[in-house]
């Protein structure tokens, strides 16, 4: 499978974007677990070209997680170009139009999935992004905005036509949000498409490898794309058995990068997500107590002590 010049060769599995988690540690760490592909934080097209400092940082890549895709959104076609241009300048591998977001702040504008109620601005921002710039373009999308406008099919031949090299469909709804269950059926549908020559990236509800070799094996898929599942666990792309241990470490090596990359008290913030949804607690006995504990820590030593007093329970 290829996107470009980029061969990931076959049935790649990748880290999907998504903002306040996919922050440069948390993509290395996917990454050397077989992240075949990260991606930044979606970007703001808006803040880009205004310079928004907390939005440039978001640009920092680092060639040791390459490939790795930054991915922008906006509702104006001249911004999204510009933005584009200015990602260009950061060297990805790849630049990544985001038409999938289901949230208010974004789709409510407009942008991200909002788009899917405009498809020829969808389709005008594309082309004159794809015209811009020198970089593979790909699009991350939804099946449409509803069940009443499932557009997909149609829609994925349009945005080949405007050039792009790769396209990602997430198997629900905007109106779905991230409720009920993704519907893979049209993503196959679409990759069966004779007419459909650019590699089809299936997203939604694969929370492990084994999820992952099904949906190659019954919807034909060219890569398949992890994202709420990753939540403290960039293990997830591993086909490597991690003992208990061993995933502590990599928690506690996340903790330890996010306080030196931001600063004690945000980098404590910034792993609570990732320790309040990891799996390796799930099942351990009278943990309540321990889990509000841990998610209340306010200092690096008070956070690592909680953690290394729930290694000696299991010992």
């Amino acid at each position: 499978m290829k996107i470009g010049s980029i061969d990931f060769g076959e049935r790649p599995v990748f880290l999907a974007p998504m903002e306040d988690v996919t922050d440069i540690g948390f993509r290395l760490l996917c990454k050397r677990f077989g992240a075949a592909m990260v991606y930044t934080e979606f970007v703001s097209a808006e803040a880009l070209i205004r310079d928004v400092k907390s939005t440039i940082s978001k640009l920092t890549i680092s060639d040791t997680e390459r490939p790795v895709g930054i991915q922008i959104y906006g509702r104006d076609t001249e911004a999204m170009v510009e933005a584009a241009k200015i990602v260009e300048q950061a060297g990805p591998d790849v630049i990544d139009l985001n038409f999938g977001c289901p949230v208010k702040k974004v789709a409510g504008k407009g942008a991200g999935a909002g788009m899917l109620q405009n498809i020829p601005k969808m389709l005008e921002i594309t082309r004159k992004v794809v015209d811009a710039v020198r970089l593979p373009v790909t699009v991350k999308t939804r099946l449409g905005w509803n069940h009443e406008q499932l557009i997909i099919t149609t829609l994925a031949e349009q945005l080949q036509d405007c050039g792009i090299q790769a396209l990602t469909i997430h198997g629900r709804t905007r109106s779905q949000m991230y409720t009920g269950n993704a519907d893979w059926t049209l993503i196959g549908e679409v990759k069966r498409n004779p007419r459909i020559t650019i590699p089809i990236i299936g997203n939604g509800d694969i929370h492990s490898l084994a999820e992952a070799d099904t949906a190659f094996d019954t919807y034909g898929v060219d890569a398949v794309m992890i994202g709420r599942a990753t939540f403290g666990c960039p293990w997830i792309f591993s086909r490597e058995c991690l003992t208990f241990d061993e995933k502590m470490d990599v928690l506690e090596e996340l903790l330890r990068i996010n306080v030196e990359r931001i600063d004690e008290k945000r980098g404590i913030l910034h792993t609570r997500r990732h320790l309040a949804a990891t799996p390796i607690f799930k099942g351990i006995p009278d943990f309540r107590q321990t889990r509000i504990a841990m998610l209340r820590a306010e200092t690096m030593t008070d956070l690592m002590g909680i953690l290394e007093d729930v290694r000696r329970r299991l010992r």
